[in-house]
């Protein structure tokens, strides 16, 4: 009987479940694209900023006519993704904010389909 509990509790730490990894704050953008940008907002003492709002208006297909506006926001790491990008559109400027505090950044999804920015907001 104590071999059978041992065995048990050696398989029950075994199969102890991994601490799980938050997720990011993710877009999908139904554009029918597959670039993405990665976002990762400090605050000027290099802290991660939660629930910075990212906005973006992507302006794609035949002499820009199509438009969409997203925003994402951050997660608790200041991380964000957005995926789903066209890759044919005009660059794209995205306006970082939290509590009157800014930041920006630029993509050119011709050149640089699958982006990664470290912004800083001020």
């Amino acid at each position: 009987m104590p071999m059978f509990a041992i065995a048990l509790a050696l398989v029950s730490l075994a199969q102890a479940p991994a601490k799980p990894v938050p997720p990011t704050a993710i877009l999908k953008a139904a554009l029918g694209g597959i670039c993405t940008a990665d976002f990762t907002v400090k605050d000027a003492g290099g802290k991660p900023v939660y629930a910075a709002m990212i906005h973006v208006r992507v302006r794609y297909g035949a002499f820009g006519i199509k438009r969409a506006d997203l925003e994402v926001g951050t997660d608790s790491d200041g991380k964000a993704r957005i995926e789903g990008l066209p890759e044919k559109a005009r660059p794209l400027v995205y306006d970082i904010k939290k509590n009157g505090l800014e930041g920006s950044a630029e993509q050119d999804v011709e050149e640089k389909c699958q982006a990664t920015f470290d912004v800083t907001i001020k």
